[in-house]
């Protein structure tokens, strides 16, 4: 769906809503262009931005345990970013996977909707190329995601 179908689509869909964004800082430059595509969807969808809080983790195999945190503490949605780039040995495989399970087996566990936005790639340009709010915006799919979950509850 294009950015702006979907902008229109959850027009307001975040009005007096509390969401947590929660960010792996292992690549944090790249985490923090997932971080404002998050924050820009977030606040283009009505919630207001004294009610978006973001926590850092230090990597994504953290980020599972940190989002049942926040949802249990109350916040309507969580955002889950992150990178994990392939590298030499097996510890892609591991973290990848064991983060994705972790973070749906959260979400169908507390009801709470989680956007997952941990980008997994072969190379540092494509994880650049998916963050990058003017190629792949993933930050603001991921919260895009969560917010269309959440207004299923109305």
């Amino acid at each position: 769906m294009r950015r702006e179908r979907v902008e229109h689509a959850l027009e307001n869909a975040g009005r007096g809503k509390r969401v947590a964004i929660v960010s792996a800082r292992f690549y944090a430059d790249l985490s923090d262009l997932l971080i404002d595509g998050a924050r820009r969807a977030l606040i283009g969808a009505g919630v207001s931005g004294d009610d978006v809080h973001r926590f850092d983790v230090p990597g994504c195999f953290e980020l599972p345990l940190a989002a049942q945190m926040l949802a249990k503490r109350g916040y309507d949605a969580v955002v889950a970013l992150g990178v994990v780039i392939r590298g030499e040995t097996p510890h892609f495989g591991f973290v990848a996977g064991e983060c994705a399970r972790g973070i749906m087996d959260v979400a169908l566990r507390t009801g709470v909707p989680i956007g997952f936005g941990v980008l997994t790639t072969e190379t540092r340009a494509q994880a650049e190329e998916r963050a990058d709010p003017e190629r792949g915006d993933k930050g603001f799919e991921a919260a895009s995601a969560a917010l269309s979950v959440l207004a299923l509850r109305r």
